[in-house]
Formats: C-alpha cells, structure tokens, sequence
C-alpha cells in the first residue's frame, strides 16, 4: 500500500524460535534507543506474570480477535502455539509515515506477510548458538510447562529453515555481541537515502540533492 508522503521512519521485524532471547535483546535496544517504539500486538494467549494489557500485549478473546480480522484490522495475524497473534496496519503505517522507528516482534508467517506490504521492512532473524542451548535457557525461563517446551523445541527447527528469508540474522551467543549487532542494524537502517531525505529535505533541497526516480 503506497503512502502519500515519504516514509522517514523504519520498520523493523525481529523473529526468533522460543528461547534463543530475542524479547531480552529487544528490551535492552528499547532501553538505548528510546526513540524506537515497540509495536503492541494483540493475542488469543493468557497473560503470563508481570504482563500487563495494553503494555506487553493486547490481550482479548479469540471470538474479539477473528472479529477484527474478518475486519481488515491487522497487518499480519497468525495462529501460533494454539494462539491467536495480530498487528495494527494502520497504526504502524501513520507511525513510519511520521518519522517513527517501530520494531515488530513476530513469527517468520507475519514477517512474510508484513513484506508484502511493507517491502522495505528489515527483517532481523536471532538464532540461538545451539539448540541445546536453546532448550536450556527455556528450562530456565520457567514460564511454561514440559510439553510445551518440547512443543516448542520441535517447531524451533521449522522457524530457524526460515531464517534464510531475513536480512539479517543474529546468532545471541554472547549478549554484549548480540546487542551491539542488533543496535548497529538500527543505527544504518536510519542512514538509508530515503529516511534522510525525509528527515532532513530542507538541508537535502539546499544542497540540491534529488531522489533518482
């Protein structure tokens, strides 16, 4: 869907399977770079503790949610784990269109679906160094129970095929590193040619720059 006036903000998709810490990494970028918003999503699934609706997630019934999109509402919805996920199109859209950066936290299925309509979307995919490793950190994350951390094992390795889809990928053996790569994808996103142009058309026009048609 074409927008009436340049796009200055990015929009940034991150996936990973269950485990390998990408809401961890996301946390902390959103903590160094105050000026990416996260985008909230709904969801069939319960709260886990801590959450809160309207911060984390939107949480709402599956019957509220086929509603909205039987309606068109969302970007990007899919049924993952037994639950319901879904994005706002119109919210992400005025917020790109306005400057902000927004980052999307989604499965590879709403990545796919977010391209074809936001084709300049960067796509970041965080692998785990191991899929040992990937079954230990959710042992420890201690949120779910034992058949659904071998659930989640097992789809772990159809989410990772589709890793070759992104434009980058993250391997988070060592947080430091993995952060530090997740900012600097952030840092060059910004200095593309069309969100500077965006950002800055009145320096752009006095130096005569033009964008190539």
């Amino acid at each position: 869907m074409p927008h009436k006036k340049p796009t200055s903000g990015s929009l940034f998709m991150v996936v990973a399977p269950s485990g390998a810490g990408k809401s961890t990494l996301v946390n902390a970028l959103l903590k160094q770079e105050p000026d990416i918003k996260l985008s909230i999503s709904y969801t069939t699934r319960p709260p886990r503790p801590g959450e809160q609706h309207g911060r984390e997630y939107y949480f709402t019934t599956a019957e509220d949610f086929l509603k909205r999109q039987a309606e068109g509402e969302f970007l990007e919805w899919a049924e993952v784990h037994g639950n319901y996920y879904g994005t706002s199109r119109l919210l992400i859209a005025d917020q790109i269109t306005d400057g902000i950066d927004v980052l999307l936290e989604i499965d590879w299925q709403g990545a796919q679906q977010v391209k074809k309509q936001f084709p300049n979307a960067i796509g970041i995919f965080i692998l785990p160094p191991s899929i040992a490793a990937l079954e230990e950190r959710l042992h420890k994350r201690g949120q779910d129970e034992p058949h659904v951390i071998t659930r989640r094992i097992l789809a772990a390795g159809g989410e990772i095929a589709h890793s070759p889809e992104f434009e980058y990928v993250i391997i988070n053996q060592e947080f430091a590193v993995a952060l530090s790569e997740l900012t600097a994808i952030v840092k060059a996103a910004r200095c593309r040619f069309p969100q500077q142009a965006a950002r800055n058309s009145f320096l752009f026009t006095q130096l005569g720059i033009h964008a190539s048609t």
